[in-house]
């Protein structure tokens, strides 16, 4: 089967899955666009709910198909293209409105480590590695897919990870902020599919709302009195009217996304 990004809904849960075995899931130009149509189309999905991204196989991916980029960078226009590419993946990635848990095996690596660091959630075996050592490869991490690691990981993280292009285990990425949770390699699906259910459960539009208030509330400029009073929408909402009624009554609320 060809390198290609899958997908599979069980009800109001996307799993997608990067796939590329023979090369530990490394990402070529095809399914970087992949990618970035499928989280767009997601975004689209208003009965969604949440969104599992895993690797094939023993690996969550290894970043970019390094036989592909000999050709693809072999300009600065040629690289600037790619990356372009790169960015629209990332960037569809975190402007997806559902929620993202990021289920994390193996080897999480250049580009897979800016996928997991795109997604909101990210729940890694203990045999999971994580970093960028592109230092022994002789080329530097581009400007825009830096900054959304060094949003996550900080400037001390993310300098040790690029100069000594040290390998970090699960539990020093854990330790580091980089992860949600750490927990056994055979309990991880169990844990990650115990996860999107919590979240599943939730009110998804509140889902969706939390996500846009962090990001908005990020960028560092005071709330407009117009933002503050779009804050409380959630009144209009019957998921409002259904979650109180349910606590009321102490019975689990069965939310509509309306």
């Amino acid at each position: 089967m060809a390198a290609d990004i899958l997908t599979a809904r069980d009800g109001a849960i996307l799993t997608v899955t990067l796939f590329n075995p023979d090369k530990l899931n490394a990402l070529n130009t095809s399914m970087w666009r992949r990618l970035a149509e499928v989280f767009s189309v997601a975004t689209a999905d208003a009965a969604l709910r949440c969104v599992i991204v895993r690797g094939a196989g023993t690996a969550f991916a290894t970043g970019g198909d390094l036989d592909e980029m000999h050709t693809l960078r072999a300009t600065v226009e040629g690289a600037l293209a790619y990356h372009r590419q790169v960015a629209e993946a990332l960037t569809a990635i975190r402007r997806c409105r559902h929620p993202i848990v990021a289920q994390i095996t193996g080897p999480c690596v250049g580009g897979g480590l800016e996928i997991a660091c795109a997604c909101d959630l990210r729940i890694a075996g203990e045999s999971a590695r994580f970093g960028a050592p592109i230092n022994k490869l002789g080329f530097s991490m581009y400007p825009d897919e830096l900054a959304g690691l060094l949003e996550l990981a900080g400037e001390a993280v993310v300098k040790e990870m690029l100069l000594e292009g040290r390998l970090l285990t699960a539990r020093e990425a854990y330790e580091k902020g980089l992860l949600t949770r750490v927990v056994a390699d055979e309990t991880l699906v169990a844990e990650t599919q115990a996860t999107v259910e919590r979240i599943a459960a939730g009110a998804p539009l509140v889902a969706r709302w939390h996500k846009q208030w962090i990001a908005r509330l990020q960028q560092g400029v005071p709330l407009s009195e117009d933002e503050r009073r779009a804050s409380f929408a959630f009144l209009s909402s019957a998921d409002y009217g259904i979650g109180m009624a349910a606590f009321a009554a102490k019975q689990p609320p069965n939310f509509t996304g309306r």
